[in-house]
């Protein structure tokens, strides 16, 4: 495996497995739409399933071609993702952003191929106020975005396009 490839690839499939196995066993011992306070008032174990994007968008069950849209948009990212690896010059940093945006991207991708819809289970919230729910694909995603973003701000402050 090549160098410039090897941090991103290990990243990506360690966010995979976590995503994949943390699903696994939410599928398993937590029955669907119910959950289980990890810190009252503020962080529950759920057991959702998401047909949209991120914070529910186009999460409805009355239509059926988001899930065809979000695969196919899945799949461009990872080929993007892929393409980022491969002409890139940019050192760890940057690589690590796009390991951690590939083994989301990767992990919610399965989902949407196994079942149609993505597993959520982590819930925060203060009172009544709910943070959507996510899972270990969407944090990974979230991190490798900002990672990647700090990466281009750092690149062009040092006159790099």
């Amino acid at each position: 495996m090549r160098a410039k490839y090897r941090l991103a690839l290990i990243l990506a499939a360690a966010v995979l497995v976590l995503d994949q196995a943390s699903k696994a066993v939410i599928r398993h011992y937590l029955p669907l739409w119910t959950k289980s306070a990890v810190i009252p008032g503020f962080f529950d174990l759920v057991h959702t399933l998401n047909r949209g994007a991120a914070f529910g968008l186009l999460n409805r069950s009355d239509i059926d071609w988001q899930t065809y849209f979000f695969i196919a948009a899945n799949s461009l990212a990872v080929v993007i993702i892929f393409h980022l690896l491969h002409t890139v010059q940019s050192g760890v940093f940057l690589r690590f952003g796009l390991g951690l945006l590939l083994g989301g991207a990767l992990g919610n991708l399965v989902d949407r191929i196994r079942a149609g819809e993505v597993t959520d289970f982590l819930d925060f919230y203060v009172g009544a106020h709910h943070w959507p729910a996510f899972n270990a694909a969407d944090m990974a995603i979230t991190a490798g975005s900002l990672i990647l973003l700090i990466s281009l701000y750092r690149q062009r402050g040092r006159g790099r396009p």
